[in-house]
């Protein structure tokens, strides 16, 4: 197969599947963020609500800038939520808040794969900043042992975002289960907040193919040959 051929299943392909999940996270926030949630209860209050239940007082809601940015921190142990989620009593707010404190309730379990991810974060935080630059400068100069070192620093990249899909799907496992638990979501709304988590995960994994399959790519390209 040609080097094209190679580019365009490698890094085409799960390109066009990328802008495909961004599109539907989006679409599919935006559509249940016209849905209200029935208790009334803000994204802030949901979050607050998990996260007392689960004996995480000392665990913060703060409110950051910007859409679809909500994370939870596990350096400070603090729970962020967009300004769409944190003051909105929507299905997408309530999906999105559970979620969110689901990465909490790993954080306090001992999750292993968050765990995992977390060890994993410095390595991947310095592999992401230098393995593109070590790569060009391996092929412009044609230094093999750079090409296969900046290649293993991307590896690295990749295996963090492999060790995320399971993060990420059982924080949304959590989330389901706490408002259910709670009461917080009826059975119609549950299959809402199943729709908008189903639709963020699929980001995860065009993220994760993505990086994937461009390895596969520089293995194939830099290295296939040289066997």
């Amino acid at each position: 197969m040609s080097n094209l051929g190679l580019y365009v299943i490698c890094l085409g392909v799960p390109l066009v599947f990328g802008l495909w999940t961004q599109h539907k996270i989006k679409s599919t926030f935006a559509r249940y963020s016209e849905v209200p949630e029935d208790t009334g209860m803000t994204g802030a209050e949901v979050a607050r609500r998990i996260l007392d239940h689960n004996g995480l007082q000392g665990v913060p809601v703060k409110a950051v800038p910007g859409a679809l940015t909500d994370h939870y921190d596990p350096r400070t142990r603090s729970v962020h939520l967009s300004e769409p989620v944190y003051g909105a009593a929507t299905i997408s707010s309530t999906a999105v808040a559970a979620h969110e404190v689901g990465h909490a309730i790993q954080h306090a379990k001992s999750y292993a794969p968050m765990s995992i991810r977390s060890a994993l974060w410095p390595v991947t935080a310095f592999a992401s900043s230098t393995w593109m630059i070590l790569l060009l400068i391996g092929a412009l100069l044609g230094a093999l042992n750079l090409i296969i070192f900046a290649i293993v620093l991307y590896a690295a990249v990749v295996l963090f975002q492999l060790v995320t899909l399971p993060v990420e799907f059982d924080a949304s496992r959590r989330a389901g289960i706490q408002l259910r638990e709670l009461g917080i979501a009826n059975p119609e709304e549950s299959a809402g907040v199943r729709k908008v988590l189903q639709s963020a995960a699929l980001t995860y994994v065009a993220g994760a193919l993505a990086a994937l399959t461009q390895l596969l790519y520089f293995v194939m390209v830099f290295l296939g040959n040289r066997s």
